[in-house]
């Protein structure tokens, strides 16, 4: 039997099989109201992404969410096989860094426990991915939550108060096996993704803080190593909270095909799309700039750049001036349309992006050339999340409720 993302199924056999599945129809996006002046609860939206639909681009049927499992800053889940649910934690409830998982039942949604062994938690948490195949489970860092929730400083990097390493976990034991540090370059690493194949012994981490990609694989002798493969360099500027800019890679994304790859620079305000037909030598494809820290009108003034590009102009969809930068990705699964949201934490968006807390953030849509690759945006879809009925909200992830190219892991 197969899926499709406008509802729940058994899966698509294959990642290239769920490339020939319907268009999406439906996607559910978290909403927030923390570090806004609106004391109203953070809710889940359902968002009509259908063209031939009536209500396109239209937020449908938001359902309250509240944690009540008792643990610190949950972030990324993925079904496991078993049919239960794995949850990464970022921290512990004082806001001190603990990089642990839950495991929820799959149908009652009761916590079962810890999947880690006690006292095995790793320094810091943020994301993970397992590849069932080859036993292995990789988890990323950000930083101790306490650390985040006034927004960035600078000096907390120094203090240790954010990671720079990815952990290697036996996916069958539970156990630890090694820990790769990436250094000074590798700060932050935060979204981690396997490439599709499941018989493939590599993936990539996007790393904000220096804005770097790097690639990870298994090696000859059975271990695991990292190098970097792609560099996006900071620009120097005036008129900011520091003198040099970095891109602020936070999300990435593998298409299903394992063909092309994509990141968001939220600060620089950029996509990107690389053709990683050979891994270790990512070739830039795509680039469109949607908001960011640095339009021509702006505040602030680049001064060098060794890209060498202009400051691009605010980008305005159906009239709608765009506040933030380009954050979370989802890709349809014929690889078509690239969907994204601008909010990356709320403490962060008040910081950096003022006019997003006011105004709301806003859901887009880009067109993808999947045979020479290249990027468009669509002039005619936009999502406002100003225009909510409680007032202005920050909408985050996106998810199909069929499964995606962020969340599918095949067996």
């Amino acid at each position: 039997a197969s899926a499709n993302c406008s509802g729940c199924g058994p899966g698509y056999h294959s990642p290239l099989d769920a490339m020939k599945g319907r268009r999406e129809e439906i996607v559910y996006l978290p909403c927030i109201y923390r570090n806004t002046d609106i004391l109203k609860p953070d809710y889940l939206a359902t968002v009509d992404i259908d063209p031939k639909s009536s209500t396109y681009c239209q937020v449908e049927r938001p359902i309250d969410l509240y944690w009540k499992c008792g643990l610190a800053n949950p972030h990324t889940s993925h079904c496991l096989g078993s049919g239960q649910i794995m949850i990464s934690c970022m921290g512990d409830p004082c806001g001190n860094g603990k990089g642990g998982f839950v495991l929820l039942d799959g149908e009652t949604f009761e916590v079962v426990g810890n999947w880690e062994h006690p006292g095995e938690a790793v320094p810091f948490g943020y994301d993970f991915w397992y590849q069932p195949r080859h036993n292995v489970m990789i988890s990323s860092e950000w930083g101790a939550p306490k650390s985040l929730v006034d927004g960035f400083n600078p000096a907390h990097v120094k203090e240790g108060h954010y990671g720079s390493s990815l952990h290697i976990w036996d996916w069958t034991t539970h156990r630890r096996l090694q820990t790769l540090d990436l250094g000074e370059e590798g700060a932050i690493p935060l979204e981690v993704r396997f490439l599709h194949d499941p018989d493939a012994t590599e993936g990539y981490v996007g790393c904000a803080l220096q804005g770097t990609v790097f690639r990870f694989y298994k090696t000859p002798k059975g271990d695991w190593a990292a190098e970097k493969v792609i560099s996006v360099p900071s620009k120097k500027v005036e008129g900011w909270a520091l003198p040099e800019m970095p891109g602020l890679i936070t999300d990435i994304l593998i298409s299903l095909d394992d063909r092309f790859l994509y990141f968001s620079n939220w600060l620089h305000g950029d996509v990107r799309q690389y053709d990683i037909t050979d891994r270790r030598n990512p070739r830039l494809v795509g680039q469109v700039f949607l908001g960011g820290s640095i339009i021509r009108d702006g505040p602030v003034k680049v001064l060098e750049d060794p890209e060498n590009q202009p400051q691009p102009p605010p980008r305005i969809i159906k009239g709608k001036r765009i506040p933030g930068g380009p954050q979370m990705l989802q890709l349809s699964l014929d690889g078509r349309r690239l969907y994204l949201t601008t909010s990356l934490y709320s403490a962060w968006d008040k910081q950096f992006y003022p006019d997003m807390i006011k105004e709301g953030s806003v859901m887009m849509q880009m067109d993808v050339d999947t045979v020479n690759g290249g990027l468009s945006v669509n002039e005619d879809f936009l999502v406002d999340f100003g225009k909510e009925p409680d007032g202005p909200v920050l909408a985050h992830e996106l998810r199909y409720p069929g499964g995606d190219c962020t969340s599918d892991i095949w067996l």
